[in-house]
């Protein structure tokens, strides 16, 4: 069964960590949650909803990651974002999966955003699984 004849529904839980200095108050994280997926005549798209639980906004600046089924990485990749999300609000990226994997997938990654001027990244992960 391919990925795009799954509903996907389940919750990224956003592990996150900021680089942050001692001393600093580490900001609330980020969440993201898979929404969807969309099958095209070249590749399949997994649809990730980015929440900002801050009341400041944010800028998406980069998404490094890598998709994984069984414990074996099926496609990996970069992708350059300019996006905006207002404080306590959603937006929704689009990630490429280049494959047609069985079974789960996990995606795991980094989210680069800048916050208050200053540039953070972000650990994340999600379990991808079929309903």
């Amino acid at each position: 069964m391919s990925v795009s004849s799954r509903l996907l529904a389940i919750a990224l839980g956003a592990v996150l960590s900021a680089g942050v200095a001692a001393g600093c108050k580490t900001a609330e994280s980020p969440s993201l949650r898979v929404l969807g997926v969309h099958d095209t005549p070249r590749r399949e798209v997994v649809f990730v909803q980015v929440t900002n639980p801050r009341s400041h906004p944010m800028r998406l600046t980069k998404l490094e990651y890598a998709f994984a089924s069984q414990g074996a990485t099926v496609s990996t990749g970069q992708l350059a974002l300019s996006r905006d999300v207002p404080g306590n609000s959603t937006v929704v990226v689009e990630i490429p999966l280049d494959v047609d994997s069985e079974g789960g997938l996990t995606l795991q990654g980094k989210l680069t955003a800048v916050i208050d001027e200053i540039v953070k990244s972000f650990a994340v992960t999600a379990q991808i699984a079929e309903h």
